[in-house]
């Protein structure tokens, strides 16, 4: 594992975490896609640019790529080796979502862009809702081909907080070799 995507079924499923702990444990560095999405005041970046950044990131030796971005998911899929997907169940990212915005209300999370505060609103409560079913759908057929198209890339599906934590127990920091 060097070059690993971490995607989930939805907000608060516990991607920016996840790659956090990841990072740490396997000493490569983590790109969290919202901190490069937004800009300050929560405008988005342009498509082209957001895609530029991505294909600067990919080329790195080793990198923890974290987000969904379905439209530009293409650019990370061509350069991993390993993509883990997060599919925790929708009252547990509804839950962690709200969560999120209780305990970060006003302030910018580590994995946001600057300028970014942490914010709440029915319409993303909707979209997190009503978009889980058929992201989840979507995310595992791409886990599926992701590991089909080559022998040598590998899919991880964690469906529960404890295979989580249990993964990341066994994950140990590559020797130096």
């Amino acid at each position: 594992m060097k070059k690993i995507i971490v995607a989930g079924v939805s907000a608060g499923a516990g991607k920016s975490t996840f790659a956090r702990q990841l990072s740490e444990k396997l000493d490569i560095p983590v790109h969290h896609l919202d901190a490069y999405y937004w800009k300050a005041g929560w405008v988005e970046r342009d498509t082209a640019e957001f895609k530029a950044i991505q294909q600067h990131l990919v080329q790195e030796k080793t990198w923890i790529i974290e987000g969904n971005y379905g439209s530009s998911m293409d650019i990370r899929l061509k350069e991993a080796d390993t993509f883990i997907y997060l599919e925790l169940p929708l009252r547990v990212c509804v839950y962690r979502a709200l969560k999120r915005w209780m305990l970060n209300r006003g302030k910018t999370r580590p994995d946001m862009a600057e300028g970014c505060p942490e914010k709440m609103d029915i319409a993303f409560l909707k979209f997190i809702i009503t978009t889980y079913a058929d992201r989840k759908t979507e995310m595992r057929q791409r886990a599926r081909n992701f590991m089909e198209s080559d022998p040598n890339r590998r899919s991880i599906i964690l469906e529960t907080q404890e295979q989580i934590d249990d993964f990341l127990k066994k994950i140990s920091r590559p020797s130096a070799a």
